[in-house]
């Protein structure tokens, strides 16, 4: 297992997470098999934004013996007093939750509190008005929350609230259908939903992404908006190499899908290789380093798709973009415009003249 460090903080996170959504139809003695065995695999952040009541009580029964191992996000918005998920802004209710859900997880403390589901400018209000949002911050002033997160499918809520600077950590869908205008969730244009990853890393907000696989359909070539079907591996990979994200947190049903989703990390970089999304990305992307690699590998060993990570976010106000750049053993300027990565690039992109310009602008 990989882990990454939230910025805000010395977490290190399991790239691989695990979502709620779909769980709870196992069973508890199922639930409690797939969490501890996630759990023994190396996973440590999970989601509690659940489909309904039922993984409450066997995830607390797991934690109880293992819970400074875990980092658990939970909801201030969601709701379970009928079995099922409801989504509320009722100062009361979201109260009557936050506690019923702590007795379930067997916890005094929540390690990520999130704003919950805020899509429109009218939620918001209605959020801040209720005084649940006070109520956040004030469980984080005494360390019951540990962090606040947020949780949202449109980039331009998600600014308004970064500007408040209070989140840690953006709960976001990010797929390529989202991200190319395909699905339901799929707010914000191409260009606009870059920019809101690179802002997060730029700020040190760590991203957790939701609906990797656009709920399955980009799975099945007959329901995928694009007709051609992706793999697990493909989707988690893109996620992952996209700015400011630390992990990815697919649902599970079953054993089995948990099985499924743990051998990314024994897969081979063919198996998460993406690049064929060039073949349905809209012509807004065609020339973007998406810092998928596929050009790799460079005669001079240049790592092109980081190398063009760092130049974009230090244009955005990174300050330690300059930084992470300085440190690489091979630098933009150590190219020999030999093509091989502009013959490569599936979204023709030219990367020597990058390199040209990403060397003048770190002045190496």
């Amino acid at each position: 297992m990989e882990y990454r460090k939230l910025p805000h903080g010395d977490q290190q996170i399991s790239v691989i997470g695990l979502g709620a959504s779909s769980i709870g139809a196992a069973g508890d003695r199922a639930i409690e098999e797939i969490v501890s065995a996630a759990i023994d695999a190396g996973v440590n952040y999970f989601d509690l934004a659940a489909g309904d009541a039922a993984p409450f009580a066997p995830y607390g029964r797991v934690f109880r013996g293992c819970r400074d191992k875990v980092y658990v996000q939970v909801h201030f918005g969601a709701n379970y007093e009928t079995g099922e998920y409801g989504w509320t802004t009722d100062f009361d209710t979201v109260k009557r939750s936050i506690d019923w859900q702590l007795s379930q997880l067997q916890t005094h403390y929540i390690d990520f509190g999130f704003i919950h589901c805020i899509d429109s400018p009218a939620d918001l209000t209605k959020y801040v008005d209720g005084g649940i949002l006070d109520y956040l911050k004030q469980m984080k002033a005494t360390g019951t929350v540990r962090h606040i997160g947020l949780s949202s499918h449109t980039p331009s809520v998600v600014n308004h609230i970064l500007d408040w600077g209070i989140v840690d950590m953006l709960m976001f869908s990010i797929n390529p259908g989202y991200d190319y205008s395909q699905g339901e969730f799929a707010f914000g244009s191409a260009g606009e939903r870059m920019a809101l990853y690179r802002r997060c890393e730029a700020e040190g907000v760590g991203i957790s992404v939701m609906k990797p696989f656009s709920a399955g359909q980009l799975l099945d070539a007959k329901v995928s908006p694009f007709g051609k079907a992706l793999t697990r591996y493909q989707c988690m990979q893109y996620a992952l190499d996209k700015p400011g994200v630390l992990t990815v947190l697919p649902g599970v049903r079953n054993i089995d899908d948990l099985r499924d989703i743990l051998g990314f990390c024994e897969a081979s970089a063919e198996e998460r290789d993406y690049s064929e999304i060039s073949t349905f990305a809209p012509r807004e992307v065609e020339g973007v380093c998406v810092y998928c690699n596929h050009c790799q590998p460079c005669p001079k060993h240049i790592d092109v798709g980081l190398v063009n990570k760092y130049y974009d976010l230090a244009r955005v106000g990174d300050t330690l973009a300059a930084d992470h750049y300085a440190k690489l053993a091979v630098k933009a300027s150590d190219c020999v415009a030999c093509g091989h990565c502009n013959r490569r690039c599936p979204f023709h992109v030219d990367q020597v003249a990058r390199m040209s310009q990403i060397a003048a602008y770190f002045g190496s």
